[in-house]
């Protein structure tokens, strides 16, 4: 043992030397014991990589309850509905709004519209003068309401305007419900590029909904006094008519002589999961339009899996730029009883193996009523299914312009590889008129139809593929699902405002909704889904399928 002690401190000794040079590495140095630590002095490592941390959602927090308003009902508290975003203050409008409001964006509420829920009283075809009191046909117009009237009638319109800020959610709480701007009255629902104003419905809210949902409630109904056709009561002649909306139970009624009726704003608006059948064979829509005229404003407004049409225009003089239609299980853009529309960058999906046509152009059967449709669609991308799958039902085509209608198309896109372009059904004295300019279709073999007293190679010939830079043997490149490639930039566009005298259409270059990958206007404010993704944001809330928590 003593030996080994020994031959032991001789060894650590000879070690001990200037740089320990004759020693094994650092990392085999022992501690010595009592003779003291030896200190190495080893090179820093390299050091591990930071991981980038998971980001997590921040969920939503009830607010502590709901904002005042100016109707002297208020807003009611129902407490709180909870979902994958979290949980949210539920604060439900009134049955009949009676005063001009606001819904302020405030963190943690949800505005719910429970049922029919009125924006003023219906004031009549035309405004109520002293001099001539009338009873409002909307049911709930008293002065127990909030409403000021004279002998039980109003003497004027009631003016109610709803004011809806930017980044609002909005949800129908029950099947039926919807939301009807009456005559007299006005939206103002303005949102932003960054915080759109959602209407949607009590599952989306829930985290209910997938890329099949459809139909969960009504709608948005603006009803104007815009001149209409296919009258209830009344006659066009007599510049008298009025209809009702579709489905509903009770009178909504619209119709007039006001061509520039303004019936209020709605601008950076998403509209999902609507289109409740009311009644029988008759459904709302995302948005329906009915007798409103160029006075109002609608700009950057998307319709999302509506089960009935994206949007529906009855009559009236429309004035629309940017329209997205994502997922209409019937027709992407229904217009008919004698619109008088223009629309400009019109962008319009369907699922796959759901829908109609892509656009349904008539006048509902009154071919005689004047005034005739009119409409003028510029710089439009139209997309039907690219599958198998074809789409059409009863329109039996993607276009079917019918009855007392003249539609003119310019630098537009039909992509429907599947099915059959465009269909006209001739009726009347002066049946439906096709004008196009710089239209290019994809479609099956058949491409055209014809009915009534229309032949398919008289639809051919309205079209006229091979002038007016027409083509109906068009293969497209587009990108992404809609953004311009270089067969679309190849297709010599026209100015749409030589077909407009308004003034309205911009001056383009371009065929198509999207000119190029610069071109980004559907960005930002849209809801994606998993068959029409309009960007690659990560943004809470992007998806339609969820909700923005901030």
């Amino acid at each position: 043992m003593a030996s080994f002690k020994r031959l032991a401190l001789i060894l650590m000794t000879s070690c001990a030397g200037a740089a320990l040079s004759a020693c094994d590495g650092a990392n085999d140095i022992a501690s010595p014991g009592t003779g003291g630590n030896v200190i190495i002095n080893n090179p820093a490592p390299t050091p591990a990589p930071t991981p980038t941390p998971t980001p997590t959602a921040t969920l939503v927090t009830p607010a502590g309850g709901c904002p005042t308003i100016a109707d002297p009902k208020g807003l009611t508290d129902d407490q709180t509905i909870t979902g994958p975003t979290g949980t949210w203050r539920v604060c439900t409008l009134p049955s009949i709004i009676s005063r001009s409001i606001e819904l302020p964006k405030i963190a943690g509420v949800v505005y719910q519209i429970k049922g029919r829920v009125d924006v003023g009283c219906d004031s009549g075809f035309s405004t109520p003068t002293t001099g001539a009191p009338r009873t409002s046909s909307t049911v709930g117009c008293t002065a127990a309401n909030g409403f000021t009237l004279t002998g039980g009638q109003l003497t004027a319109d009631t003016n109610v305007t709803l004011t809806i800020q930017p980044g609002v959610i909005l949800y129908g709480g029950t099947g039926t419900s919807w939301l009807a701007v009456n005559r007299g009255n006005k939206i103002n629902a303005v949102g932003t590029a960054s915080a759109p104003i959602i209407f949607t419905s009590r599952d989306n809210v829930i985290g209910a909904v997938s890329d099949t949902s459809y139909g969960q409630w009504g709608g948005v109904v603006l009803m104007g006094r815009g001149r209409i056709t296919d009258c209830n009561s009344g006659s066009t002649g007599g510049n008298t008519c009025e209809r009702q909306t579709e489905g509903s139970a009770d009178p909504a009624t619209f119709g007039g002589t006001e061509d520039a009726y303004n019936a209020g704003s709605m601008k950076y608006v998403q509209i999902r999961y609507s289109g409740y059948v009311l009644g029988a064979n008759t459904e709302l829509q995302a948005l329906t339009a009915e007798g409103i005229g160029s006075g109002t404003t609608l700009d950057y407004v998307q319709s999302h899996n509506s089960s009935d049409d994206g949007m529906e225009f009855f009559g009236g003089t429309v004035r629309f730029k940017h329209y997205i239609a994502t997922g209409a299980d019937d027709d992407s853009l229904d217009i008919d009883t004698g619109l008088q529309g223009l629309f400009q960058y019109v962008l319009l999906v369907q699922r796959t193996g759901q829908g109609d046509a892509l656009m349904e152009v008539d006048s509902n059967g009154n071919e005689g009523d004047t005034p005739r449709q009119v409409t003028k669609v510029a710089n439009f991308t139209a997309i039907q299914s690219q599958s198998s799958s074809n789409n059409d039902a009863n329109d039996q085509a993607s276009i079917l312009l019918r009855g007392n209608a003249d539609l003119t198309l310019v630098n537009g896109l039909v992509i429907s590889p599947n099915n059959e372009c465009l269909r006209m059904n001739g009726s009347g004295t002066t049946p439906a008129t096709l004008t196009a300019r710089s239209v290019a279709l994809q479609c099956n073999a058949t491409k055209y139809l014809g009915t009534g007293t229309y032949t398919a190679a008289q639809v051919a010939t309205a079209f006229g593929a091979g002038a007016n830079n027409n083509t109906d043997s068009f293969v497209n490149t587009l990108a992404t699902l809609f953004v311009n490639g270089t067969a679309e930039t190849a297709v010599t566009a026209i100015d749409p405002k030589t077909v407009d005298t308004t003034g309205f259409f911009d001056t383009t270059t371009w065929i198509g909704a999207v000119r190029n990958a610069q071109d980004t206007w559907y960005a930002g404010w849209t809801c994606n889904s998993g068959y029409a993704a309009f960007d690659n944001a990560t943004v809470a809330g992007r998806s339609c399928t969820s909700l923005p928590t901030t």
